[in-house]
């Protein structure tokens, strides 16, 4: 039985299209004295990004289960006016977390474009200690506090 020319074909563009897999230690973390944005550094925060949006998915699948488990009937008014309020709680939570799961996106895509590290406002790069703490950052700290007084200041008038 011969192979089908054209499937193995493919399967050579696949993997030459696919990027090698970067080595990287369990132990490993991005240090100031390596070149910033090397690919052990976006591979490191590839990897916390997938790991943390598989957490809040997860999470998801869970609040989803519990809202269907709780959806019953509860006769004593006071008990189902504290499952309600725990309810809009959690789904305000799970909310928040889409967004976020959203934002972990954006992030990965940025990563697989060359953008991920760098602020969007100046474009100089993004502490690494800031982006192992959040690594969706958009902007270094000082633009963000920038940012974020601007912002404050259209809210009061």
């Amino acid at each position: 039985m011969q192979a089908d020319p054209l499937s193995a074909r493919s399967d050579q563009t696949e993997t030459a299209v696919m990027k090698p897999e970067v080595f990287l230690p369990d132990d490993y973390r991005p240090a100031e004295d390596e070149p910033f944005m090397n690919d052990r550094q976006l591979e490191y925060f590839r990897r916390k990004l997938i790991n943390w949006k598989a957490e809040l998915l997860e999470q998801s699948a869970e609040t989803i289960d519990n809202l269907q488990d709780s959806a019953r009937n509860v006769p004593d008014i006071a008990d189902r006016a504290s499952e309600e309020t725990d309810r809009a709680l959690e789904l305000r939570t799970r909310d928040r977390q889409r967004k976020l799961v959203a934002k972990i996106d954006s992030a990965l895509r940025r990563i697989d474009n060359g953008e991920y590290g760098y602020c969007e406002m100046t474009g100089e790069p993004i502490s690494l200690k800031r982006l192992d703490a959040r690594p969706i950052a958009t902007m270094t700290l000082e633009a963000q506090e920038k940012h974020e007084r601007r912002e404050k200041v259209h809210r009061e008038e």
